[in-house]
């Protein structure tokens, strides 16, 4: 069963989360993710990719319960390579990708949403990176991007209290484009895409290619890095509490 849908009109390709309740970043849902974007990459019609979530949620994050059946630091690590390279897909795909993000973009939800060249979302949607209130810590390379946005500070903050901020105060901070009230922002979104749509392929494609350019070369030397820590930290008897009492729906009990 798929965990997302995909139409393609007039050159813009609109893919919808649709895993219910809160479109979880499941393995299956990663999977089918990237099997769409394979059919973009094979259609020479699509300028550009509108990515949004069905239901109350753009994405809430990943899914916890998938965390319980892995085994060891090197399943974390791997889980967390897999996430990251990816999210590198979609920051490095050759037509810009636009997140319309409403209700909610929380861990791995918003992780996805950074990946993607422009974000737009609602003025009550939460923003956060929320793991370490699970005793873990972002693992799809939302310690590295989310500085690019928001400054080191900013980063620092939202990472390590965990505590999302609102769409409206996103636009401020720089973490999305702009912000519109939950009925506007998937249209605002949408229209969006349609005035890129129109331009040159040719033109985006060059735009898509010298923007990143500008990037920090340690990049990829940081996602490493997190993906290290990442499996480190499921090793510890704090996330094994941290993601019971996120399962009980209790306060966790950290010991470390």
């Amino acid at each position: 069963m798929s965990t997302l849908t995909m139409e393609i009109h007039n050159h813009v390709a609109e893919i919808t989360l649709q895993s219910p309740p809160a479109n979880a970043l499941s393995t299956h849902i990663l999977q089918d993710l990237s099997k769409e974007l394979d059919k973009v990459e094979n259609d020479a019609s699509v300028k550009a990719i509108l990515l949004k979530g069905e239901g109350r949620f753009f994405s809430a994050g990943a899914d916890i319960k998938e965390f319980t059946t892995l085994q060891g630091a090197d399943d974390y690590k791997s889980l967390s390579s897999k996430g990251q390279q990816l999210f590198q897909r979609i920051e490095n795909f050759h037509v810009p990708v636009i997140a319309s993000i409403h209700g909610a973009a929380l861990g791995g939800g918003l992780e996805l949403a950074m990946a993607c060249h422009i974000r737009y979302a609602a003025e009550d949607a939460k923003l956060g990176l929320p793991e370490i209130n699970l005793g873990i810590i972002p693992g799809f390379a939302g310690t590295q991007r989310l500085p690019r946005y928001v400054g080191a500070a900013k980063a620092y903050e939202m990472i390590l209290t965990g505590v999302p901020i609102t769409g409206q105060e996103a636009a401020a901070a720089g973490l999305v484009n702009k912000s519109f009230s939950a009925e506007e922002v998937h249209e605002e979104a949408s229209r969006l895409a349609a005035a890129i749509a129109e331009k040159s392929g040719p033109t985006i494609h060059h735009v898509m290619n010298l923007v990143p350019m500008t990037h920090n070369p340690q990049f990829g030397e940081g996602n490493r890095a997190e993906a290290e820590a990442f499996g480190d930290v499921f090793g510890k008897e704090d996330a094994k509490e941290g993601i019971q009492a996120f399962i009980e729906k209790r306060k966790p009990d950290f010991k470390h």
